[in-house]
């Protein structure tokens, strides 16, 4: 089962170049997930997932954001999810987008 969301979340990068890392933690809803494991990394353009017409017919730019998929858990005796994390690469925001079961 998948949900959909648009909730604000605080990314973590804890390697040695924490701007070009993947997120090591994020703390959604006040619960702190630590990553287990990078599932997959991509960009979306705003264009292709529900820009205006304006920006489909080039008259704005297109908006991109970094989305990873990751595995992670709550804590130690809490079941490992799947999630999708989404960067505004404009105004370095992150929102947490899905959660798989």
């Amino acid at each position: 089962m998948s949900r959909t969301y648009a909730d604000p979340i605080d990314v973590r990068r804890v390697g040695e170049c924490p701007s070009e890392d993947s997120p090591d933690q994020f703390l959604w809803r006040g619960r702190l997930y630590v990553v287990r494991a990078v599932i997959a990394h991509w960009i979306e353009s705003s264009v292709w997932w529900g820009g205006s017409r304006r920006a489909l017919e080039g008259a704005l730019p297109a908006h991109e954001h970094e989305v990873w998929r990751v595995e992670a858990q709550a804590g130690r005796s809490d079941a490992t999810g799947v999630y999708d994390l989404r960067r505004d690469m404009v105004a370095d925001r992150w929102i947490l987008a899905r959660s798989m079961d």
